[in-house]
């Protein structure tokens, strides 16, 4: 894959505790619906009470199933690129990177999933409602990490390389189109060059707070993708608060993280999410973002992993309210001007807070 960033591959080489955790997200605008996918596994090994594969989907109208796949040899990975499944019936080696090729008919012979960075498919049944889901659609790669004429990067900054960071996080696509459906029941859901979205988290366990806001389906800036992030994460055995705001826009990528500049946040338990970020630029110029998220829904409670297995501490929507503004300063030659590169706003933001300790605003300094 040409927009292929670090860390695409699966992280698992024995050790445990040991989780990690897949995002997909597709917007469907003409419908005003999300479809969101989240595929985890937790002590690949197996032995624990947290040892399994699950499926959790936040389907339109933030409807939540799950389905649980107990046995890890029914789970494989590829450690080399993006791409991963798991099979009722079908057992294979952790890290197996010769899955069975990808075909329609996989949907109807068995229940599981299969997932790339071209091609996604599933079939599975939630116990809960007794529904069957079913899907099927091709990507094609707008934005990865990063400038898409340079090499794309991490997005924890290249010391993540090093895996001294707890969890580790890389956002491996921050914009594509989807062409496929998605069913649950007997409703179906076509849909040709929705924006998409992927990214992927591992360790050993998830930080103790954290935010995220994301949307990539802005009207009248079709290429226009915003993720942003902050949590309590542990660091070669102590803990820090950090946050970050990437902006991908016109072939631009836009990054404010702490290592070139400074971001400031204010998260309520729920409901309201700001963040500020500045950063000097490659010369004179400065440049300055503000986000802006919103809802008055309630949300929906979904699963992350803990050491005694997945838990409901995460509470997400898709149906945000997010703006987006997008400053850029200059200050040569004696003088000072400031331009107002992109304003922008959407409904369909995914915006989530997670954690304990909620019972107040999470801001970035005491």
């Amino acid at each position: 894959m040409r927009l292929a960033p670090p860390h695409s591959g699966y992280h698992w080489r024995g050790q445990q505790p040991f989780f990690e955790g897949w995002y997909y997200r597709l917007t469907l605008p003409q419908q005003e619906q999300t479809i969101a996918f989240m595929y985890s596994i937790q002590d690949p090994a197996g032995g624990t009470n947290a040892s399994g594969s699950v499926v959790q989907i936040l389907g339109p109208n933030e409807q939540y199933f799950c389905r649980t796949f107990a046995d890890v040899r029914q789970f494989w990975a590829d450690c080399d690129q993006l791409g991963h499944g798991c099979s009722r019936g079908r057992q294979s080696q952790n890290g197996d990177p010769n899955p069975p090729e990808l075909t329609q008919d996989f949907i109807g012979s068995t229940e599981g999933y299969r997932a790339t960075a071209k091609v996604h498919e599933g079939h599975m049944r939630d116990p809960r409602s007794g529904q069957w889901l079913r899907w099927y659609y091709t990507l094609d790669p707008v934005y990865g990490w990063g400038k898409p004429t340079q090499p794309q990067q991490s997005t924890a900054g290249w010391l993540s390389q090093f895996q001294i960071f707890e969890p580790g996080w890389q956002v491996l696509m921050a914009h594509g189109w989807a062409t496929g459906w998605f069913e649950v029941g007997d409703q179906r859901y076509a849909f040709e060059r929705a924006p998409a979205y992927a990214e992927k988290n591992w360790g050993g366990a998830f930080p103790q707070k954290w935010f995220w806001i994301q949307c990539n389906a802005f009207a009248n800036h079709p290429d226009l993708t915003v993720t942003s992030g902050g949590g309590i994460r542990r660091v070669l055995g102590w803990e820090e608060s950090v946050g970050m705001v990437g902006i991908h826009y016109q072939g631009q990528f836009y990054e404010f993280v702490p290592w070139n500049g400074r971001v400031s946040w204010q998260v309520s338990p729920w409901g309201n999410w700001r963040v500020w970020a500045e950063r000097q630029g490659p010369g004179p110029e400065c440049y300055r973002v503000e986000l802006m998220g919103q809802v008055a829904e309630a949300g929906v409670q979904v699963r992350v992993p803990t050491a005694a297995g997945l838990q409901f501490l995460c509470r997400d929507t898709t149906r945000g309210q997010l703006r987006v503004e997008l400053w850029r300063r200059d200050e040569g030659r004696g003088g000072r001007s400031q331009q107002l590169i992109l304003d922008a706003s959407s409904q369909q933001a995914g915006l989530e807070v997670g954690g304990g300790s909620w019972s107040q605003d999470y801001c970035s300094s005491p």
